[in-house]
């Protein structure tokens, strides 16, 4: 019998097909789940929060975690664009499961999130689903190691058919605004993976003179002339994927010899301006860190997981939480099953693999944790004490 599982259902009644999925993600677990997350596309509001009730009442975990999205993965594949619900259920005995809802507050000029539990010394990682419009999602993520030190955060945004239709839940509660998550601590073996999809074009260059996010200088000579330059120097074919949508990389690892695919945090370059000859792009960075103009399409981004999963440091992986963009998907690869299934071959397809297409995704990149567009943001789990 296993410790994870997963399930996938179709149909126009959201509700039913969210018993469907919950109940195959529990068919071959050796006990009651501990943890049970639920994903739900397609649907206004309501039938997604009665399909999130449905699901939570079949689920009978300790803790039931979920949000809507724009798809869903489960049952070894992705579906977009239709009614489906996802389930991922896992069996964590020994593990200490704290559920949360975040909520934010006005002090004066600023805004206060609450609702974060305290931290543990045996937190292992903790799952965060956020609506991307009521939460301030990007400043907490980015700010939460001072306030967790050391905890992985992955997770993704939760997405619905207009502004304010996105839902969260947790347990039996179903929210429009704000986050909810869990943070698992105690006798937990888990691993993170974000695959940026992204592959570095033209040489490293040192940053010589920058002001927050705009860079004026690279190496000495203007932050538009060298961009200008690396393009020029690049073969027609890339010169188009550039043109299509430029991006740079903030290497992780200053003291890195060599700095190659995936050791960048990517971020997109956002502005240019001819007068001053600099660059904007979606990311603060500092004078001398070292960065490398970067291109996203289908064959980089299926290299980059491909890669990633091959070197993967967790042994036997048992079961995995999958937050995938919804600019990948159908979006970049020929069909909805891209992710899903590199995943399925890397883990041995016997893995409970679930998760959905998110609006922007959560995870760690050099150590700290970031929100990320176009990645592939895992959460895998392994044996654990006798297990093992």
């Amino acid at each position: 019998m296993a410790r994870f599982g997963d399930g996938l259902a179709f149909g126009p009644d959201l509700t039913e097909a969210a018993e469907t999925a919950v109940r195959q993600a529990r068919a071959e677990l050796s006990a009651a789940p501990d943890l049970v997350c639920v994903f739900v596309s397609g649907g206004d509001p309501d039938e997604v929060e009665s399909a999130a009730r449905r699901a939570h009442e079949t689920a009978g975990a300790r803790v039931f975690l979920g949000c809507s999205a724009a798809g869903v993965i489960g049952g070894g594949r992705g579906v977009e664009g239709r009614g489906a619900v996802s389930a991922w259920a896992g069996v964590l005995p020994d593990a200490r499961l704290t559920p949360f809802r975040l909520e934010t507050l006005r002090a004066e000029d600023r805004l206060i999130v609450v609702g974060m539990p305290e931290s543990g010394d045996d937190d292992v990682v903790g799952v965060l689903l956020a609506d991307p419009f009521s939460f301030p999602v990007d400043a907490f993520v980015e700010r939460s190691g001072e306030a967790m030190p050391g905890l992985p955060l992955v997770g993704g945004l939760a997405d619905g058919p207009e502004r304010g239709a996105a839902r969260v839940f947790v347990n039996g509660e179903a929210f429009g605004e704000g986050a909810v998550g869990v943070v698992l601590g105690g006798a937990v073996s888990a691993a993170t993976v974000v695959s940026q999809g992204a592959r570095p074009i033209g040489p490293d260059m040192v940053v010589t003179k920058a002001d927050e996010n705009v860079l004026y200088e690279l190496a000495g000579t203007p932050a538009l002339s060298k961009l200008e330059e690396v393009v020029l120097a690049l073969p027609p074919d890339e010169q188009e994927l550039a043109g299509r949508g430029l991006l740079i990389g903030v290497a992780m690892d200053e003291y890195a010899d060599e700095h190659e695919q995936g050791d960048f945090l990517v971020r997109g370059v956002v502005g240019a301006d001819e007068d001053t000859g600099a660059i904007a792009i979606g990311d603060v960075v500092d004078i001398g860190r070292t960065v490398r103009f970067q291109v996203r399409d289908a064959d980089a981004a299926d290299a980059d997981l491909a890669a990633l999963l091959e070197r993967f440091d967790l042994a036997d992986v048992e079961g995995a939480l999958l937050f995938s963009c919804n600019g990948r998907g159908q979006a970049m690869f020929p069909d909805s099953d891209h992710d899903a299934k590199l995943l399925h071959r890397a883990f041995g397809g016997a893995a409970g693999v679930g998760g959905f297409f998110a609006a922007g995704e959560i995870g760690p990149v050099g150590g700290r944790n970031h929100v990320h567009g176009f990645t592939a943001s895992i959460l895998a789990f392994g044996p654990t004490g006798d297990d093992q």
